[in-house]
Protein backbone atom coordinates (compact mmCIF):
# COMPACT_ATOMS: atom_id res chain seq x y z
CA UNK A 1 0.00 0.00 0.00
CA UNK A 2 2.88 2.34 0.89
CA UNK A 3 4.60 1.62 -2.43
CA UNK A 4 1.43 2.44 -4.41
CA UNK A 5 0.99 5.72 -2.51
CA UNK A 6 4.63 6.75 -3.03
CA UNK A 7 4.41 5.94 -6.73
CA UNK A 8 1.24 8.04 -7.03
CA UNK A 9 2.90 11.02 -5.29
CA UNK A 10 5.95 10.71 -7.54
CA UNK A 11 3.82 10.65 -10.68
CA UNK A 12 1.94 13.73 -9.52
CA UNK A 13 5.22 15.56 -8.87
CA UNK A 14 6.54 14.65 -12.32
CA UNK A 15 3.30 15.94 -13.83
CA UNK A 16 3.72 19.25 -12.01
CA UNK A 17 7.28 19.52 -13.34
CA UNK A 18 6.01 19.06 -16.90
CA UNK A 19 3.21 21.59 -16.41
CA UNK A 20 5.68 24.13 -14.96
CA UNK A 21 7.82 23.79 -18.08
CA UNK A 22 4.73 24.17 -20.28
CA UNK A 23 3.67 27.35 -18.48
CA UNK A 24 7.20 28.80 -18.82
CA UNK A 25 7.16 27.92 -22.54
CA UNK A 26 3.76 29.66 -22.91
CA UNK A 27 5.13 32.76 -21.17
CA UNK A 28 8.16 32.77 -23.49
CA UNK A 29 5.86 32.79 -26.52
CA UNK A 30 3.82 35.70 -25.12
CA UNK A 31 6.19 38.48 -24.00
CA UNK A 32 3.25 40.70 -22.91
CA UNK A 33 2.10 38.06 -20.43
CA UNK A 34 -0.48 35.30 -19.94
CA UNK A 35 -3.69 35.38 -17.89
CA UNK A 36 -5.48 32.70 -15.87
CA UNK A 37 -7.96 32.47 -18.76
CA UNK A 38 -5.10 31.73 -21.19
CA UNK A 39 -3.80 29.03 -18.86
CA UNK A 40 -7.27 27.48 -18.53
CA UNK A 41 -7.47 27.23 -22.35
CA UNK A 42 -3.90 26.00 -22.91
CA UNK A 43 -3.83 23.57 -19.95
CA UNK A 44 -7.49 22.46 -19.63
CA UNK A 45 -6.76 19.41 -17.46
CA UNK A 46 -5.29 21.56 -14.67
CA UNK A 47 -7.65 22.31 -11.79
CA UNK A 48 -7.83 25.94 -10.52
CA UNK A 49 -6.24 25.08 -7.16
CA UNK A 50 -3.43 23.15 -8.88
CA UNK A 51 -2.89 26.05 -11.30
CA UNK A 52 -2.67 28.52 -8.39
CA UNK A 53 -0.18 26.24 -6.63
CA UNK A 54 2.12 26.01 -9.67
CA UNK A 55 1.87 29.75 -10.44
CA UNK A 56 2.74 30.62 -6.83
CA UNK A 57 5.74 28.30 -7.00
CA UNK A 58 6.99 29.92 -10.25
CA UNK A 59 6.49 33.39 -8.74
CA UNK A 60 8.42 32.39 -5.61
CA UNK A 61 11.27 30.92 -7.67
CA UNK A 62 11.55 34.13 -9.68
CA UNK A 63 10.51 32.72 -13.05
CA UNK A 64 7.43 34.96 -13.42
CA UNK A 65 6.37 38.52 -12.60
CA UNK A 66 2.84 39.19 -11.34
CA UNK A 67 1.22 42.16 -13.10
CA UNK A 68 -2.29 43.54 -13.46
CA UNK A 69 -4.24 44.37 -16.60
CA UNK A 70 -7.32 46.15 -15.38
CA UNK A 71 -8.50 44.14 -12.37
CA UNK A 72 -7.23 40.83 -13.75
CA UNK A 73 -3.81 39.36 -12.86
CA UNK A 74 -1.48 38.16 -15.57
CA UNK A 75 2.00 36.65 -15.54
CA UNK A 76 5.07 37.62 -17.53
CA UNK A 77 8.35 35.75 -17.88
CA UNK A 78 11.27 37.48 -16.22
CA UNK A 79 14.60 38.21 -17.87
CA UNK A 80 15.97 34.72 -18.84
CA UNK A 81 19.39 35.69 -17.46
CA UNK A 82 17.82 36.71 -14.17
CA UNK A 83 15.89 33.42 -14.09
CA UNK A 84 19.20 31.54 -14.31
CA UNK A 85 20.63 33.81 -11.66
CA UNK A 86 17.77 33.09 -9.26
CA UNK A 87 18.63 29.40 -9.34
CA UNK A 88 22.38 29.66 -8.72
CA UNK A 89 23.10 32.93 -6.89
CA UNK A 90 22.85 34.08 -3.31
CA UNK A 91 21.08 37.20 -2.01
CA UNK A 92 24.12 39.53 -2.31
CA UNK A 93 24.78 38.47 -5.92
CA UNK A 94 21.16 39.20 -6.84
CA UNK A 95 21.37 42.66 -5.27
CA UNK A 96 24.61 43.51 -7.13
CA UNK A 97 23.16 42.11 -10.38
CA UNK A 98 20.07 44.32 -10.07
CA UNK A 99 22.23 47.42 -9.44
CA UNK A 100 24.28 46.69 -12.57
CA UNK A 101 21.11 45.95 -14.56
CA UNK A 102 19.67 49.37 -13.64
CA UNK A 103 22.78 51.03 -15.12
CA UNK A 104 21.79 49.62 -18.55
CA UNK A 105 24.34 49.95 -21.38
CA UNK A 106 26.24 52.88 -19.86
CA UNK A 107 27.60 50.70 -17.07
CA UNK A 108 28.43 51.55 -13.48
CA UNK A 109 31.65 52.13 -11.53
CA UNK A 110 32.66 49.81 -8.69
CA UNK A 111 32.51 52.76 -6.30
CA UNK A 112 28.87 53.45 -7.20
CA UNK A 113 27.94 49.78 -6.84
CA UNK A 114 29.53 49.73 -3.39
CA UNK A 115 27.68 52.88 -2.34
CA UNK A 116 24.33 51.36 -3.36
CA UNK A 117 24.78 47.88 -1.89
CA UNK A 118 26.78 48.78 1.28
CA UNK A 119 29.10 45.78 0.88
CA UNK A 120 32.77 45.88 1.92
CA UNK A 121 35.30 46.13 -0.91
CA UNK A 122 36.67 42.56 -0.65
CA UNK A 123 33.19 41.01 -0.58
CA UNK A 124 32.02 43.10 -3.55
CA UNK A 125 35.08 42.13 -5.59
CA UNK A 126 34.38 38.43 -4.97
CA UNK A 127 30.75 38.86 -6.06
CA UNK A 128 31.71 40.80 -9.20
CA UNK A 129 34.28 38.14 -10.13
CA UNK A 130 31.70 35.39 -9.58
CA UNK A 131 29.07 37.12 -11.74
CA UNK A 132 31.69 37.77 -14.41
CA UNK A 133 32.83 34.13 -14.48
CA UNK A 134 29.19 33.00 -14.81
CA UNK A 135 28.81 35.43 -17.76
CA UNK A 136 26.03 37.42 -16.08
CA UNK A 137 28.05 40.67 -16.32
CA UNK A 138 31.10 41.96 -18.18
CA UNK A 139 33.78 44.62 -17.74
CA UNK A 140 34.11 47.49 -20.21
CA UNK A 141 36.85 50.14 -20.20
CA UNK A 142 35.45 53.55 -21.23
CA UNK A 143 37.52 55.66 -23.62
CA UNK A 144 37.14 58.70 -21.36
CA UNK A 145 38.88 56.93 -18.47
CA UNK A 146 40.83 53.94 -19.74
CA UNK A 147 42.35 53.14 -16.32
CA UNK A 148 38.90 52.66 -14.81
CA UNK A 149 36.28 50.08 -15.68
CA UNK A 150 32.52 49.85 -15.64
CA UNK A 151 30.25 46.84 -15.26
CA UNK A 152 27.16 46.07 -17.34
CA UNK A 153 25.05 43.03 -18.20
CA UNK A 154 26.85 40.48 -20.36
CA UNK A 155 24.39 40.59 -23.29
CA UNK A 156 24.33 44.41 -23.64
CA UNK A 157 26.12 46.43 -26.32
CA UNK A 158 27.95 49.35 -24.63
CA UNK A 159 26.70 52.87 -25.30
CA UNK A 160 28.76 55.06 -27.67
CA UNK A 161 29.60 57.36 -24.75
CA UNK A 162 31.52 54.40 -23.27
CA UNK A 163 33.19 52.95 -26.39
CA UNK A 164 33.67 56.19 -28.32
CA UNK A 165 31.57 54.83 -31.16
CA UNK A 166 32.82 54.32 -34.69
CA UNK A 167 35.86 56.57 -34.21
CA UNK A 168 37.60 54.32 -31.67
CA UNK A 169 39.18 50.90 -31.99
CA UNK A 170 40.48 49.25 -28.81
CA UNK A 171 40.31 52.67 -27.09
CA UNK A 172 42.53 54.28 -29.77
CA UNK A 173 41.18 57.14 -31.87
CA UNK A 174 41.16 56.11 -35.55
CA UNK A 175 42.77 59.27 -37.00
CA UNK A 176 43.39 57.85 -40.49
CA UNK A 177 39.83 56.50 -40.76
CA UNK A 178 38.36 59.89 -39.80
CA UNK A 179 40.65 61.66 -42.29
CA UNK A 180 39.54 59.35 -45.12
CA UNK A 181 35.87 59.94 -44.29
CA UNK A 182 36.52 63.68 -44.15
CA UNK A 183 38.10 63.62 -47.63
CA UNK A 184 35.34 61.48 -49.15
CA UNK A 185 32.54 63.64 -47.72
CA UNK A 186 34.27 66.74 -49.12
CA UNK A 187 34.69 64.96 -52.47
CA UNK A 188 30.94 64.19 -52.64
CA UNK A 189 30.03 67.82 -51.92
CA UNK A 190 32.50 68.97 -54.58
CA UNK A 191 30.83 66.67 -57.12
CA UNK A 192 27.49 68.30 -56.25
CA UNK A 193 29.03 71.72 -56.91
CA UNK A 194 30.37 70.57 -60.29
CA UNK A 195 26.84 69.68 -61.41
CA UNK A 196 25.88 73.32 -60.93
CA UNK A 197 27.92 74.24 -64.03
CA UNK A 198 25.55 72.21 -66.22
CA UNK A 199 22.39 73.76 -64.78
CA UNK A 200 20.51 76.14 -67.09
CA UNK A 201 17.47 76.66 -64.85
CA UNK A 202 18.75 79.86 -63.27
CA UNK A 203 21.04 80.86 -60.40
CA UNK A 204 18.64 79.83 -57.60
CA UNK A 205 18.16 76.32 -59.02
CA UNK A 206 21.91 76.05 -59.63
CA UNK A 207 22.64 76.99 -56.02
CA UNK A 208 20.08 74.50 -54.70
CA UNK A 209 21.79 71.73 -56.68
CA UNK A 210 24.98 72.22 -54.68
CA UNK A 211 23.31 71.23 -51.40
CA UNK A 212 23.24 67.66 -50.14
CA UNK A 213 21.51 66.13 -47.15
CA UNK A 214 23.39 64.07 -44.59
CA UNK A 215 21.36 61.06 -45.78
CA UNK A 216 22.71 61.49 -49.34
CA UNK A 217 26.28 61.69 -48.06
CA UNK A 218 25.70 58.68 -45.81
CA UNK A 219 24.46 56.61 -48.78
CA UNK A 220 27.51 57.65 -50.82
CA UNK A 221 29.92 56.61 -48.04
CA UNK A 222 28.02 53.34 -47.47
CA UNK A 223 28.18 52.48 -51.19
CA UNK A 224 31.94 53.09 -51.21
CA UNK A 225 32.40 50.32 -48.64
CA UNK A 226 35.39 52.00 -46.98
CA UNK A 227 34.17 51.44 -43.44
CA UNK A 228 34.49 48.14 -41.59
CA UNK A 229 31.97 49.31 -39.00
CA UNK A 230 28.36 50.27 -39.65
CA UNK A 231 28.11 54.06 -39.78
CA UNK A 232 24.92 55.94 -38.94
CA UNK A 233 23.64 59.20 -40.41
CA UNK A 234 24.60 60.85 -37.11
CA UNK A 235 28.20 59.66 -37.58
CA UNK A 236 28.31 61.25 -41.04
CA UNK A 237 26.86 64.48 -39.69
CA UNK A 238 29.75 64.63 -37.21
CA UNK A 239 32.20 64.41 -40.13
CA UNK A 240 30.27 67.01 -42.13
CA UNK A 241 30.32 69.34 -39.14
CA UNK A 242 34.14 69.15 -39.05
CA UNK A 243 34.10 70.43 -42.66
CA UNK A 244 31.89 73.31 -41.51
CA UNK A 245 34.25 74.14 -38.62
CA UNK A 246 37.23 74.03 -41.01
CA UNK A 247 35.49 76.56 -43.30
CA UNK A 248 35.26 74.05 -46.16
CA UNK A 249 31.47 73.70 -46.08
CA UNK A 250 28.35 75.45 -44.86
CA UNK A 251 25.07 74.08 -43.54
CA UNK A 252 21.51 75.36 -43.66
CA UNK A 253 18.20 74.17 -42.26
CA UNK A 254 15.74 73.03 -44.96
CA UNK A 255 12.01 73.65 -44.85
CA UNK A 256 11.34 70.05 -43.81
CA UNK A 257 13.67 70.39 -40.81
CA UNK A 258 16.60 68.45 -42.32
CA UNK A 259 20.13 69.86 -42.47
CA UNK A 260 21.74 70.47 -45.85
CA UNK A 261 25.44 70.92 -46.60
CA UNK A 262 27.40 72.40 -49.49
CA UNK A 263 31.06 72.96 -50.15
CA UNK A 264 32.37 76.57 -50.08
CA UNK A 265 35.60 78.33 -50.86
CA UNK A 266 37.25 79.77 -47.73
CA UNK A 267 37.26 83.58 -47.63
CA UNK A 268 40.95 83.63 -46.69
CA UNK A 269 43.73 81.16 -47.33
CA UNK A 270 45.33 79.79 -44.18
CA UNK A 271 48.62 81.50 -43.36
CA UNK A 272 51.71 79.37 -43.82
CA UNK A 273 52.50 79.28 -40.10
CA UNK A 274 49.16 77.57 -39.31
CA UNK A 275 49.96 74.82 -41.80
CA UNK A 276 53.20 73.93 -40.01
CA UNK A 277 53.41 72.03 -36.70
CA UNK A 278 54.72 75.23 -35.06
CA UNK A 279 51.37 76.98 -35.58
CA UNK A 280 49.62 74.44 -33.34
CA UNK A 281 52.47 73.52 -31.00
CA UNK A 282 51.52 74.01 -27.30
CA UNK A 283 55.19 74.49 -26.24
CA UNK A 284 56.32 76.82 -29.02
CA UNK A 285 57.10 79.58 -26.50
CA UNK A 286 59.73 77.34 -24.90
CA UNK A 287 61.28 76.47 -28.29
CA UNK A 288 64.71 78.03 -28.86
CA UNK A 289 68.12 77.33 -30.41
CA UNK A 290 69.42 75.45 -27.36
CA UNK A 291 67.78 73.32 -24.67
CA UNK A 292 65.40 70.36 -24.58
CA UNK A 293 62.96 71.91 -27.10
CA UNK A 294 64.57 73.00 -30.36
CA UNK A 295 63.52 72.90 -34.06
CA UNK A 296 66.37 70.46 -34.76
CA UNK A 297 65.09 67.97 -32.14
CA UNK A 298 61.40 68.37 -33.06
CA UNK A 299 60.04 65.11 -34.50
CA UNK A 300 56.87 66.83 -35.74
CA UNK A 301 58.80 69.20 -38.00
CA UNK A 302 60.90 66.29 -39.27
CA UNK A 303 57.79 64.27 -40.13
CA UNK A 304 56.15 67.35 -41.73
CA UNK A 305 59.20 68.03 -43.91
CA UNK A 306 59.31 64.40 -45.04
Amino acid sequence: MMEVEEQSTSTKHDGFETIEQKIIALAQGRPKGISDKDLAVEVPDLQPDQRAQIINKLLAQGYLDLLKKGNLPFYRLKDPTLTKLVKCADKEEKIVYEIIKDAKNKGIWTRDIRRKCNLIHIQLQKILKSLENKKFIKVVKPVAASKKKVYMLYNLEPDESVTGGAWYQDQDFETEFVDVLNQQCYRFLEQKREKMKNCNAGPVAARNMTYASSMEVWKFISDLGISKVTLSVTNIEMILNTLVYDGKAERILAADGSTLYRVVQPLLNLPGLIKTPCGLCPVRKQCCDEGPITPVKCQYIREWLE
